[in-house]
């Protein structure tokens, strides 16, 4: 009995230092994006308040843009999603621009709330062409409005977000075209502030760019327009509002620096119509529609020596609608973590592969080794420090750096990003606010981050099993009165 005992204790301290290596190999990563975002925000710090967007706005190169904002089942959030476009004095502050509704055969009122509040009519007397041939599920109607010019609603059989996406590219007719969820509220100047890389780089061809998003709920958000941002009281939100600012401003402002970002978000993006017209469109069968494209942008992008960049904008702020319950929360990130498998393995020929720079030897086997495979060496590690502690083989004593470098890698990785965030944008008022983000950041690894790892896990293993897995549709409650 003490030998199997022996050996026990060696293999969980075996497997114990592999963890520690890897978990101080991917902080050591994390600190050097934190440093260099940091670095960069400093640059940029205050940009937002002052008056180079506003040239955007009267430059002639500042470019035209279609708003595609595909709709299922968005009936709750979808009218003030709509009113931040085209309404009121908060409208969009950008010089031209069209808005595509697509509905995607959606199951509840979305559909009709739109034609009634926009006063939306068939296009029967009026010529809408169709421009681009991706292939979609076929669109049962067109409906322009009578009051906003610039307002196209397009009805479709249920095809996914991806098919609802190429059927706002087919019929639009600008150069580039915005992405953005039914849920999401925009800031009026985002579109000024997301343009500017693309206004100013004209010398380098800009494939895509990226906006920040932050997390709506709790806020008072009316007609369209954020009132005032308030943290949520539910612990979920506030988690999230955390894992926002840190993916945002650490992940994806560190790696867009080199042309390594590999996500947009489906909330907020940018994209050149050529471009994606040439590459296909959104891929149909994935849940991960939008990390696929990216990446699928980079690969044409180096084997066609386009010599054009992706770029994520930190400055430009939309709100979205996040999960509130347990339920919606563990169907999102299945999802999520089934797409960012999808997407690695359907360019798996781009992984360490040298033809394809930075992004081949650097972006992608980060996203394989850390977002992919990370939650599976997490998962390990709580089980054998569970198991080795109630069974005696290890002791507390020899797992203190372990837990210690956990703590480091989530939680103070964590903080680090709201005081990052406030320092840079300030939109939270309150002490309080300030306080109880910290305090829920610092203890993220003692709950939050399990619960997760768990569920990506899962969604991992059901990949590989190869069992199926719906959308893992979300309840909407809307944000905006």
């Amino acid at each position: 009995m003490s030998s199997f005992l022996n050996v026990m204790s060696i293999v969980f301290e075996f497997v114990t230092a592999i963890i520690f290596v890897y978990l101080m190999i991917v902080c050591l990563f994390y600190l050097l994006m934190f440093i260099t975002a940091y670095n960069r925000l400093k640059r940029e710090r205050g940009l937002h308040n002052i008056e180079p967007y506003r040239q955007v706005k009267t430059s002639s190169f500042t470019p035209p843009i279609s708003i595609i904002v595909p709709a299922y089942n968005e009936e709750a959030g979808i009218i003030g999603t709509v009113l931040s476009l085209v309404t009121g004095s908060g409208r969009l502050d950008y010089p031209e621009y069209e808005v595509i509704i697509v509905n995607d055969g959606s199951q509840d009122g979305t559909l009709q709330t739109v034609i009634d509040r926009f006063k939306l009519v068939p296009a029967t007397n009026r010529v809408i062409q169709k421009r681009n041939g991706i292939q979609t599920k076929p669109v049962r109607g067109i409906y322009y409005s009578e009051i906003y010019p610039q307002l196209l609603l397009v009805d479709k059989e249920n095809g996914g977000k991806s098919d609802a996406l190429n059927v706002g590219i087919n019929l639009a007719k600008y150069p580039y075209f915005a992405s953005i969820d039914g849920d999401t509220i925009l800031e009026p100047d985002s579109f000024l502030k997301i343009m500017k890389p693309i206004v100013e780089n004209s010398e380098q061809e800009i494939l895509a760019a990226g906006g920040n998003v932050l997390i709506a709920n709790g806020s008072t958000i009316v007609r369209g327009q954020m009132q005032e941002l308030k943290l949520s009281r539910n612990p979920l939100l506030i988690m999230q509002t955390i894992e926002y600012m840190r993916a945002f401003l650490l992940g994806r402002v560190g790696l867009s620096r080199d042309n390594l970002l590999l996500i947009i978000s489906g909330a907020f993006g940018v994209f050149k119509t050529a471009r994606v017209i040439q590459a296909g469109g959104y891929k149909a069968d994935t849940v991960g529609e939008d990390m696929e494209l990216v990446v699928r942008l980079h690969r044409l992008n180096i084997e066609n020596k386009w010599g054009a960049k992706i770029q994520f904008v930190a400055d430009p702020v939309c709100y979205t609608e996040a999960p509130d319950s347990f339920k919606y929360l563990k169907n999102q990130r299945i999802r999520w973590q089934r797409g960012l498998f999808e997407s690695l393995w359907a360019h798996r020929g781009m992984i360490f592969n040298p033809k394809y720079k930075g992004i081949g030897i650097i972006a992608m086997p980060y996203f394989v080794f850390v977002e992919l495979l990370g939650p599976l060496v997490e998962f390990i590690g709580y089980v054998v420090m569970t198991t080795g502690l109630a069974s005696g083989t290890i002791y507390l004593p020899d797992t203190l750096p372990l837990i210690l470098l956990m703590v480091i890698y989530g939680s103070f990785l964590s903080m680090g990003a709201v005081l990052l965030e406030e320092w840079r944008l300030g939109k939270h008022q309150k002490i309080s606010e300030l306080n109880k983000l910290f305090l829920y950041a610092l203890s993220e690894v003692f709950w939050f981050r399990p619960i997760l790892t768990v569920w990506r896990f899962y969604a991992v293993i059901t990949v590989i099993t190869g069992k199926k897995r719906g959308w893992g549709a979300m309840k909407r409650r809307g944000v905006s009165t």
